[in-house]
C-alpha cells in the first residue's frame, strides 16, 4: 500500500518535513517513491508548500494520505 506521509529531516528540536509518497511497510525516513512538498511547522505561520498536481495524482492511484497530511492539505487549500 502506498501513503503520503511526512519525512523528518529537520536538526534536533528543529524540526523539518518533506511530504513524499512512499511504501507503507518502508521506515519513516526510509526510501520513498516521490517528494511533493515541504512543511515547515518551526516559522510562525507554518510553511506549507505542496505541488498538488502530483498529489492528485497520487490520490487517484489509490495513495492514502496520513491524517497529518490531509490536515495540511486541507489548510493548503482554504
Amino acid at each position: 500500500m502506498v501513503k503520503i506521509r511526512l519525512k523528518r529531516v529537520g536538526a534536533k528540536k528543529a524540526p523539518f518535513y518533506h511530504i513524499v509518497v512512499a511504501d507503507s511497510k518502508s521506515p519513516r525516513d526510509g526510501k520513498i517513491i516521490e517528494q511533493i512538498g515541504t512543511y515547515n511547522p518551526m516559522v510562525e505561520p507554518s510553511e506549507i508548500k505542496i505541488d498538488m498536481e502530483k498529489a492528485q495524482k497520487w490520490l487517484k492511484n489509490g495513495a492514502k494520505p496520513t491524517d497529518t497530511v490531509k490536515n495540511l492539505m486541507e489548510k493548503l487549500a482554504k
